[in-house]
């Protein structure tokens, strides 16, 4: 699967008001300096220690933002 990968603080701008519930993702441990990925299915996944956990998904058009914003392409 590909995947494009971000700091928590990216995922902020990437994401418009309302697209993702911001109180989950500080619940599930995500902050500005986590890593993050992002499928192109909108899943997102954190680091963690030693495997990666699904914590939210995006929905809509945030491929081209998200593309921009990192200035990554997806990559397996």
């Amino acid at each position: 699967m590909q995947f494009i990968e971000l700091t928590g603080k990216t995922l902020l701008d990437v994401v418009n008001e309302g697209e993702i519930d911001l109180k989950q993702m500080h619940e599930s441990g995500v902050n500005g300096d986590s890593i993050l990925r992002i499928n192109k299915f909108g899943e997102i996944e954190l680091r963690s220690r030693d495997e990666w956990q699904l914590v939210g998904g995006l929905i809509g058009h945030f491929e081209d933002r998200l593309i921009s914003l990192t200035g990554l392409d997806w990559a397996e």
